[in-house]
């Protein structure tokens, strides 16, 4: 197993052999795949999933490749794309790249070269995630536990704090239940009410807006 964690993928491939085994060679390296076969679906995916990277064939029913990615980007859905397809011209490679993609690779391709391609483009997003965006253009900086407004102003976070808005926050579209923050965050904890405490204390310090209560579901973050 070559990655270090379970890392989201995204697969939308309609080639039905091709995608079993790419989604059985991600599995084998370590990452939790999600493999849909047309746009349309790819596009619920990718909004409701919050995939950490994603792999999108070019030509795909309902809504092609390129279409889903400028689809995706306006949602603002960042997850770093791979696009595989049969069109490797130029043109073709510069029309993917601006409609999103990080990365093009055409087929027929080799399976070391996949991989490594995925693993470049984690260590790339990473580079660029030492900072997550919250509501009302403010940062928060993931290694000095803090949260920067537009105005400069520095609010210092505990480390349960920080915990709690990086999950949030490195999911942004997705609700979370109260047991799973609490398996997240609170591996102590044996009450749910942990996680209102908490919710509450960062709401105090860093305004309502960060965090939105889904009744009878969860948590979620933005306002």
């Amino acid at each position: 197993m070559s990655t270090d964690s379970r890392v989201r993928v995204l697969l939308v491939e309609d080639d039905a052999a091709l995608a079993t085994m790419l989604a059985e060679l991600l599995t084998d390296e370590g990452y939790e795949v999600d493999a849909v076969r047309d746009g349309q679906a790819g596009l619920h995916h990718a909004l409701t999933g919050s995939p950490e990277l994603m792999v999108v064939d070019r030509r795909l029913p309902a809504i092609d490749g390129v279409d889903l990615l400028v689809r995706l980007r306006s949602h603002g859905v960042t997850a770093p794309a791979l696009m595989l397809t049969a069109l490797a011209g130029v043109t073709d490679r510069v029309e993917g790249l601006d409609a999103g993609a990080d990365d093009y690779l055409g087929k027929p391709f080799d399976v070391d070269e996949l991989l490594a391609r995925l693993r470049a483009l984690r260590r790339r997003h990473a580079d660029v995630a030492d900072t997550l965006p919250l509501a009302g253009g403010r940062l928060f900086d993931l290694e000095g536990r803090r949260v920067v407004d537009e105005t400069g102003r520095d609010v210092q976070l505990s480390g349960r704090e920080a915990a709690l808005l990086q999950v949030l926050a490195g999911r942004p579209r997705r609700v979370f239940s109260r047991d799973e923050l609490l398996d997240l965050v609170f591996t102590e904890a044996d009450s749910p009410g942990a996680v209102d405490t908490y919710v509450y204390y960062l709401r105090r310090k860093i305004g309502r807006d960060v965090i939105t209560t889904v009744h009878g579901l969860g948590y979620r973050l933005g306002g």
